[in-house]
Formats: C-alpha cells, sequence, structure tokens
C-alpha cells in the first residue's frame, strides 16, 4: 500500500467562488518515489481517482479544513471514503507547533527554495499564466506546490522525532 502526500493551489478560498489550479500529490511506495502535478483542466475527478489509486494513506497539513473540502465541492468526492487521512497540522498541534505550515518549516529548519511565496502568491501565479500565458509564472507555481506537497512527508518525518 502507498501514500500520498496531498496539497492544492486555488484561486480563492471557497469552491463555490473559485477553482483548483494545482492538485500536487507526492506518492510514496516502499522506496519508489512519484511527484504528480494535475494542473488546470486537468485537475478531475478521474484523473485524482487514477493517481490515488491503491493509496492506504493520504497526508495534509490543515487538509481537513481546506484541501478535502474543496476537492469534495469542486470535485464531487469524499478521499476520506476511499482512504484514511491524516492531517498533520493537529500533530504540530500536539507538539506545540502553531501557525501555518510556512512557519512550522521555519521552526523545524525544513528548507525551501520558494521563500517567501504564499498562497496568495499562488492565486497571482494563476493568473498570470492565464492572461498573459506567463509560462515562469506556471512554473513558479508548479515549484511551490512541489515544495509544499513534497515537505509534507519531510514535516512527517520530523515530527516522528519528538
Amino acid at each position: 500500500m502507498s501514500v500520498a502526500y496531498l496539497d492544492i493551489e486555488t484561486t480563492g478560498l471557497s469552491c463555490l467562488y473559485a477553482d483548483i489550479t494545482v492538485i500536487g500529490i507526492y506518492l510514496v511506495k516502499g522506496s519508489r518515489r512519484q511527484m504528480v502535478q494535475l494542473v488546470g483542466e486537468e485537475a478531475t475527478l478521474e484523473n485524482l481517482l487514477k493517481v490515488l489509486d491503491g493509496v492506504g494513506t493520504i497526508y495534509t497539513y490543515n487538509g481537513s479544513r481546506f484541501d478535502l473540502p474543496f476537492i469534495r465541492g469542486a470535485l464531487g468526492v469524499d478521499l476520506t471514503e476511499l482512504c484514511h487521512h491524516h492531517d498533520l497540522m493537529y500533530d504540530c498541534w500536539r507538539c506545540n507547533l502553531k501557525g501555518g505550515f510556512k512557519v512550522v518549516e521555519r521552526r523545524l529548519s525544513i528548507p525551501r527554495q520558494t521563500v517567501g511565496l504564499t498562497g496568495w502568491d499562488a492565486v497571482i501565479l494563476w493568473r498570470r499564466y492565464q492572461r498573459y500565458g506567463d509560462e515562469n509564472a506556471l512554473a513558479l507555481l508548479l515549484r511551490y506546490n512541489k515544495e509544499d506537497t513534497m515537505n509534507l512527508k519531510v514535516l512527517r518525518e520530523r515530527l516522528s522525532e519528538f
């Protein structure tokens, strides 16, 4: 059984008024690793289910309150019915690591190349890509999402040291 680390980027906070722009999924099965990003129109229910086939546990940060409800509203699937979900934010809280994911990364010295970028920057980068065809904006957005997603695994490993 494999595990997946999942993080989404969106155009806003509510699936009623916003869209998913990127679904980042870092799949880990034994020593095998695979980073998958469903971008724009690729972020469909069918593609998501195909990527998550065989996954036993999904790890997120604040996914209980954002990522999974957004996916449920936008794509019509409750991922908790398909596999176990583990929200690492609550593990952080138990270790007195409060705040957003970037704050926790800094406190645990988890490195990041896209230092200073936020979820709001992800919205702006997507708009630049959509409106102006700015491939550099898309590349930066995908790097940001990839770091968010892959750093979930690093966070999980660091939390096991507490």
